[in-house]
């Protein structure tokens, strides 16, 4: 099953910035197809697959963190490929 995941990691400390760059280099490094916006990063791929990684990668952010807030949605469908028709 293709899954889309929107993420919108915020650091609730000074040194959030490192934290977010450090997430999303982590994301990219990944075999999935990873999108970019200003407000949060978008990663797509199968479901048996990606959920494994994302929990990793979200506990590694975690453990460097003092506080942070994660925001995920989930779709199920990838939506990779997604233009506006309007």
């Amino acid at each position: 099953m293709e899954i889309s995941v929107d993420l919108t990691l915020s650091p609730l400390q000074d040194d959030f910035e490192k934290h977010v760059i450090d997430f999303i280099k982590a994301l990219r490094d990944s075999k999935f197809t990873v999108l970019e916006n200003p407000l949060s990063t978008q990663i797509f791929g199968n479901y048996d697959e990606l959920m494994p990684f994302l929990n990793e990668t979200i506990k590694n952010s975690f453990e460097n963190q003092e506080i942070c807030v994660l925001t995920m949605k989930l779709v199920k469908t990838n939506r990779s490929n997604y233009e506006p028709h309007f």
